[in-house]
């Protein structure tokens, strides 16, 4: 049988509606590509695409040319590249976007979103201060009126600073109140810290749209920062001091006598910890949860020398490299961000600015898949506080000498940080490969999350176009350390060791719950720019433990409902 010419085959009729043209369109090219992939068509002679191999621009010095199959026409062989230097090819991409196979969908109304690859591309300098920054700024003066952008950032900021005002919290304000008739309850300016219900329990209980749809938890204003809450006691500020410490220290001998036996129970001690580790204990307790110390008490001396001393054979082979081509940029983006980390009267210490530079460099080398991306600076500070306080006598270790602390010390405090920072980067890879899909996945699941548990919070951030890759990139990439205090985070990790897959599973429910406990503020909100602003500038610095335990107890809600039952993200 006599083939018939590709022009005629595969072709569809097209109709002259414009959309159904350009529907027909694609449909014509895909079908000319599947055939040209099956041999109905003959490709110039010699060329990659004829002898089915990976083209050279994309092939590893290394790789052997290797055959593709009919099945395996839309495929190729890609190595791992890290997040800072992605192979971006813009014609084989567009190829490989083009003859995807097209997943049905329902039709829903066209939206113009941003992908990741966009927004990466449009904030990949946002921390660099280029040459041409000047000149860039005044193209951007002369284009636009200079009046109208003043005005519009006084007014924006204007409003920001006012809702900064209604959220510090009722102990910064006057110490004596004049008692009030109303019995209103006091509204605490912070924010009400929420139980969401349900949908259904929301649908049962009110009608939509309602305002009791969900009951506010508020916290006394008479609580101090630093209490815990306690159940069963109707005043947590009638707590006298000395309960407080006998709890104190009875928490504390459990921890003590759970760590002091032969072999430490695991299970026990992620139990007891889930609700926060007592700060003599907690470098020792991190350092089991992590799985860097064995829970067998007479082998850890052992295995901390042991690890201690092959950390700094890593310095010795690698460091000195640093200056080398190919891994300069490396360094010197390290060197650029550590200076930019929190609290600078720790970070800027000659002493510690170094000890960290070794840790992210030696990390990066020895993990070639991801590099060093920015944001991992952050998580070696909670480390290094904590096994710092080890040995230091300083309440407020922020703001710790380190050069009293001996050179002895501080090397097992480096190494030690240098090995839990790679435990803990190792159950989030992929955060940091390229592309960053880790963080995708995660952004995508919390939209999906918040829709289902506050859908008019979800629909009021759609409806301003705010979109949650702008303000959540930043809460995945850091794990909400630049959203809280150090402190708050130190609490928050105490948990996240206690928990399978903390940093990787449970941290997306902490992250719903602490969006949704800002629902007031941000219904309040009626103008992107403000709303961005706001979810950007979180007012928190006041937050203490027991924030951070209501947060998790409600982050934990949303797991038991959530996490074992995938089909809920539907409706």
């Amino acid at each position: 049988m006599r083939a018939r010419p590709l022009s005629q085959v595969y072709l569809l009729p097209l109709s002259s509606h414009p959309r159904t043209l350009a529907a027909g369109l694609e449909m014509n090219l895909l079908s000319l590509e599947v055939s040209v992939s099956l041999g109905n068509s003959r490709p110039r002679a010699g060329s990659e695409a004829t002898r089915g191999e990976i083209p050279s621009s994309r092939r590893a010095p290394d790789a052997q040319p290797r055959a593709l199959g009919v099945g395996m026409c839309l495929e190729s062989i890609q190595h791992v590249y890290g997040a800072q230097h992605p192979p971006f090819d813009p014609l084989l991409h567009g190829t490989l976007l083009k003859a995807a196979p097209k997943v049905p969908t329902t039709p829903v109304k066209a939206k113009r979103v941003s992908t990741f690859q966009e927004f990466e591309s449009n904030t990949s300098d946002a921390w660099d201060a280029g040459e041409d920054d000047d000149e860039l700024l005044a193209m951007a003066a002369e284009s636009l009126n200079s009046a109208v952008v003043m005005e519009t950032a006084h007014r924006v900021l204007r409003n920001h600073s006012q809702r900064q005002g209604r959220h510090r919290p009722r102990e910064a304000a006057e110490p004596e109140q004049t008692p009030e008739p109303s019995p209103e309850p006091p509204v605490v300016p912070s924010g009400d810290l929420r139980l969401v219900k349900s949908v259904s329990e929301s649908h049962a209980s009110s009608p939509p749209g309602s305002a009791s749809a969900t009951v506010p938890l508020r916290r006394s204003p008479s609580l101090p920062s630093s209490a815990t809450v306690t159940l069963g006691v109707s005043d947590p500020s009638a707590l006298s001091s000395s309960a407080l410490s006998e709890r104190d220290a009875s928490r504390l001998d459990k921890f003590r006598q759970l760590l002091g036996g032969p072999n430490t129970d695991l299970e026990e001690l992620r139990k007891l910890s889930w609700s926060g580790v007592p700060k003599p204990v907690r470098a020792v307790t991190w350092k089991l949860l992590s799985g860097y110390l064995p829970a067998n008490v007479d082998r850890r001396p052992a295995t901390l020398q042991r690890k201690q001393k092959e950390y700094f054979a890593f310095i010795d082979h690698y460091y000195d490299s640093r200056n080398d081509e190919v891994h300069q940029d490396t360094y010197r983006q390290i060197h650029i961000d550590i200076p930019r980390m929190s609290p600078e009267a720790l970070v800027l210490q000659p002493k510690v600015t170094e000890i960290f530079e070794r840790i992210l460099f030696i990390w990066a080398i020895r993990h070639p898949a991801s590099g060093y991306v920015q944001g991992m600076n952050d998580l070696v500070i909670p480390f290094f506080v904590v096994f710092l306080c080890e040995h230091t006598d300083d309440e407020d270790v922020d703001t710790a000498d380190v050069s009293r602390v001996p050179e002895d010390v501080l090397r097992n405090v480096e190494a030690d940080t240098y090995w839990c920072l790679s435990r803990l980067l190792d159950g989030i890879q992929d955060n940091y490969t390229f592309a960053q899909p880790g963080i995708q996945m995660k952004v995508k699941m919390l939209e999906e999350l918040v829709r289902r548990i506050d859908e008019q919070v979800h629909r009021h951030l759609d409806q301003h176009e705010v979109r949650y890759l702008q303000f959540a990139f930043r809460w995945m990439n850091n794990l909400l350390m630049r959203e809280v205090p150090l402190r708050c985070t130190i609490r928050l990790w105490d948990t996240y060791q206690s928990e399978p897959e903390g940093f990787a599973h449970f941290h997306l429910y902490v992250c719903a719950a602490f969006l949704v406990r800002w629902r007031k503020e941000i219904l309040e909100e009626k103008d992107f720019q403000e709303l961005l602003l706001f979810l950007q500038n979180l007012p928190t610095a006041h937050w203490g433990d027991e924030d951070i335990s209501l947060l998790l107890a409600e982050a934990y809600r949303l797991k038991f409902a959530f996490a074992d039952a995938p089909n809920h993200y539907k409706k």
